[in-house]
């Protein structure tokens, strides 16, 4: 129970109230999508969509709180105590001419809807009042299968919508189901038509597949059927099968969107055994590179793009010397990413870069992290300004040496900080 008190299972029994309402009103009324295929794997949905005869403006007579968020398309949002639930009516689609979405819609019947949605898995119907699953695709089976296909025509359904490229992908790894054969064709058949649908949009099925514990699952069918160079096209020097770093990036746990990021286009860049342009990768200018390109690939969030910058910039810092020191090793671990960047050194380390190194540099920053690796500044610019040192450019000089200092217990109070402060002061 969350701290509203509301339960997941209530919204279930939301949406039943709204079935029971449509039923007594005489329409057909079901749970549809994927609500259905949840259950049936034995998950609990995050919502519950319902389908039915009933059109929009009935929809709204029958629900005293409604919304109409599309209403030209059939759905109508309905509010049922503490939850939303979108109710759409039985439609088939008319002509696609933006590759994204239909011209209009035609109501029709249950089975007609079930037709002109996209996978086999994600057809269905289920009727919560008689507890039986409606199935006009043959989803059921597909599941049972372990199996993802197209309804009908594999190319028209892609044809229609670019995303459900990327949807193939997504619900394939998920799921942990095979791509039937000619949808899997298909899909590579259609890669490059990605490039016609949004940044936005595209981000958004990225980040759904990249950051779950399914992603590595997802990120080679990416690769495989040709869509990753299309996501990444403006990085530059990809390679098609490098993709060890990707493969052992945090298995098993989900992680922010910028580490997955920074993992996939390592991978995608990395040079097999030339460690020179390996350790290129973590420079500042290559990760401002990557920042920029996935600002313009997917639209990804402020937040997202500084996990990537400090993830890839965070490993630079320390592999791009030959030698870190303790003070180095201390302002990494400050570092808000260093946890994102330790998780990238890691599964770099499984490719055999520089793996002593990393492993070694792992153990120390582990060892430092039970220390007091971050203490306040013994002095501040205030103080230095107090002892009439004039503001300006040297002040961060002299406070980040003395800070080094103070990292590595070179200086321990206040006086001594003063006294390596005035001394830097009068040599710079």
């Amino acid at each position: 129970m969350g701290e509203t008190g509301f339960q997941l299972d209530d919204r279930r029994d939301d949406a039943i109230a709204v079935v029971r309402r449509l039923r007594e009103s005489g329409h057909t009324a079901y749970f549809a999508g994927g609500c259905v295929r949840d259950m049936l794997l034995g998950l609990e949905p995050k919502d519950y969509d319902i389908a039915t005869d009933a059109e929009p403006g009935r929809v709204r007579q029958l629900f005293s709180n409604t919304q109409a968020v599309g209403a030209a398309f059939g759905v109508i949002l309905v509010r049922q105590r503490k939850s939303v639930i979108e109710v759409a009516t039985f439609r088939t689609d008319l002509a696609y001419k933006d590759g994204r979405r239909p011209e209009g819609v035609v109501f029709t019947t249950a089975e007609e809807d079930a037709k002109r949605r996209d996978f086999t898995i994600n057809g269905m119907f289920f009727d919560p009042i008689e507890n039986k699953v409606i199935d006009y695709v043959g989803g059921q089976a597909d599941l049972k299968n372990k199996l993802l296909r197209a309804i009908g025509e594999p190319n028209h359904r892609f044809e229609e919508d670019h995303l459900r490229l990327l949807r193939a992908i997504r619900f394939a790894a998920r799921f942990g189901l095979a791509i039937e054969s000619e949808t899997l064709t298909a899909v590579h058949r259609h890669a490059s038509e990605l490039q016609r649908i949004s940044p936005e949009r595209v981000g958004e099925e990225v980040r759904l597949m990249l950051t779950p514990a399914t992603r590595t699952s997802a990120y080679n069918g990416l690769r495989k059927l040709g869509l990753l160079q299309v996501i990444f096209r403006f990085v530059r020097r990809q390679q098609a099968g490098m993709v060890r770093v990707f493969d052992s990036l945090a298995p098993g746990k989900d992680i922010p969107f910028g580490l997955a990021l920074a993992g996939a286009l390592v991978s995608s860049r990395w040079q097999g055994r030339n460690d020179a342009a390996n350790q290129e990768l973590f420079s500042k200018t290559v990760a401002q590179q990557f920042c920029q390109a996935m600002r313009q690939a997917l639209k990804i969030s402020n937040e997202e793009s500084e996990d990537l910058f400090g993830t890839l910039e965070g490993v630079g810092s320390l592999l791009n010397h030959d030698a870190p020191t303790v003070a180095q090793k201390k302002r990494f671990l400050a570092r808000p990413t260093s946890s994102l960047s330790r998780a990238l050194m890691h599964s770099v380390m499984m490719t055999n870069f520089r793996a002593e190194r990393i492993a070694t540099l792992l153990r120390e920053l582990e060892t430092l992290e039970k220390t007091e690796f971050a203490p306040p500044p013994l002095i501040t610019g205030d103080d230095l300004t107090a002892a009439g040192l004039q503001p300006g450019p040297l002040f961060k000089r002299v406070l980040h040496q003395v800070y080094d200092a103070q990292l590595e217990d070179r200086v321990k109070t206040k006086q001594e900080a003063m006294e390596m402060a005035m001394k830097l002061a009068s040599e710079i």
